[in-house]
């Protein structure tokens, strides 16, 4: 398994919403489940905990890119459960184009060289 890496907690909070995004962006899902798909993206080098996902959750809720609805699970348990708005779609493509901005801006700093 890979090493755990130690992310500052600034990198960790400015990718939270992007990742997020993404992940309600393939379908509507739960909280642990995705606290489950981050550790798994992340090779189990990320390990988010519900202290830090609810706040997030709540924040895109607020800013209207997330609805959240309470369903009843297989198991016959209520579960909150997020998808993505029109909004939140649109600003997935805001935070890619502004990620692939600060990744290229590093990768030519460091001099590593991409193809477009």
């Amino acid at each position: 398994m890979a090493e755990k890496e130690s992310l500052p907690k600034e990198l960790v909070a400015a990718s939270a919403t992007p990742l997020v995004l993404s992940i309600l962006a393939r379908g509507e899902s739960y909280g642990y489940e995705i606290l489950q798909r981050v550790r798994e993206l992340s090779g189990g080098r990320l390990e988010w905990t519900d202290g830090m996902l609810y706040p997030i959750l709540h924040r895109l809720e607020e800013q209207g890119l997330v609805k959240a609805v309470w369903k009843t699970s297989e198991a016959g348990r209520k579960r909150k459960y997020y998808r993505l708005r029109e909004a939140g779609k649109d600003a997935i493509d805001a935070q890619r184009a502004q990620w692939n901005l600060v990744n290229e801006a590093l990768q030519a700093s460091w001099g590593v060289r991409h193809a477009r």
